[in-house]
């Protein structure tokens, strides 16, 4: 007599929402790790892929900053490439049409130097169809006064809610880890109607040729990427996680699928991988494939149960101290 076939187990719901974007799955490609995508469509199932967010554009072609533009660190890798894009225009010509016939969804990452420049890229995009949402880029390390409208809440707050009056389009506004106060930014993003945050973008750093006495980046100062930033990355959700209501989209250091269950349970509703692309090409396909059984191993049968399922330790009892 031959032995019951086993039950199959449920599939696991791996879809997630963002406020008012909804993903398929939790898995995406960070802006300025994954070119346009058509670059990297031979090595990644791009119509599996939670999202896609392409590399930065600008209102006007940028040819970014002087060389050397990388430099490989101990544990990640810094970067100055300075937003180098060709434009607006260029990208509506030459990349946006490859894009639209990806099946993930396509989040495109917008840069400026001021809040009429995020106004006015939205106000482009908006006609636009097959774009799912915008991720605002204000927290780049790598160009001049590229953070400051993400130190300053006021700032935050502003081109938000500017970016938001221009489109219906869902809006995500990534963070710098270079402040003092990442919570108090992500209330600002949050009241001036931000979809999501993105959490984080780069750690600023750099690197020196001590024998020429000089620094190797050509713009001295870099944003740090990889796994030496994954412990403040998870911290910065963590902290925003506790202060703002809406979803979190974590990114900084994810090489592997422990690494994205660190994220989920801490806070991210939605994981963006970066630098791990560059030494690991199919490796967001890899995480996705890998993804459902991390679930299980939960006891869970969606994404939705374990993000945000951190368990803190109970705080310490006050210590009655004695009189003299």
């Amino acid at each position: 007599m031959s032995e019951p076939l086993p039950e199959k187990s449920a599939p696991v719901d791996l879809a997630i929402t963002l406020g008012r974007l909804r993903l398929p799955n939790p898995i995406m490609v960070a802006s300025g790790t994954f070119g346009y995508a058509g670059e990297m469509e031979g090595f990644v199932p791009l119509d599996k892929l939670g999202g896609i967010v392409p590399k930065t554009i600008t209102l006007a072609p940028r040819i970014g900053n002087r060389p050397w533009r990388t430099v490989e660190t101990a544990a990640g890798l810094l970067n100055s490439i300075g937003l180098d894009n060709d434009g607006i225009d260029q990208f509506l010509v030459d990349k946006l049409p490859f894009l639209r016939k990806c099946a993930a969804p396509v989040v495109v990452s917008i840069a400026g130097g001021s809040v009429a420049d995020f106004v006015a890229l939205a106000a482009r995009l908006a006609a636009e169809p097959g774009i799912a949402a915008l991720e605002l880029n204000i927290s780049c390390p790598n160009v001049s006064h590229g953070v400051d409208l993400a130190t300053d809440p006021e700032m935050c707050r502003a081109v938000v809610a500017g970016v938001r009056a221009a489109t219906d389009t869902p809006v995500l506004a990534k963070l710098t880890p270079n402040v003092s106060d990442i919570a108090a930014i992500a209330q600002a993003a949050a009241e001036g109607g931000a979809d999501a945050v993105t959490l984080i973008n780069t750690c600023q750093g750099m690197a020196v040729d001590w024998r020429r006495r000089r620094p190797l980046l050509g713009n001295v100062i870099g944003g740090l990427s990889g796994p030496a930033i994954k412990p403040i990355a998870l911290r910065c959700i963590h902290q925003v996680r506790r202060a703002v209501e809406i979803p979190i989209v974590g990114v900084g250091g994810i090489m592997n699928i422990d690494d994205c269950m660190e994220f989920f349970v801490t806070g991210a509703s939605a994981i963006q991988i970066g630098t791990a692309s560059f030494a690991e090409p199919v490796v967001s396909g890899r995480l996705l494939a890998e993804l459902p059984q991390a679930i299980t191993e939960l006891g869970a049968s969606s994404l939705t149960e374990v993000v945000g399922s951190l368990q803190l330790p109970r705080p310490n009892p006050a210590v009655a101290v004695p009189s003299a």
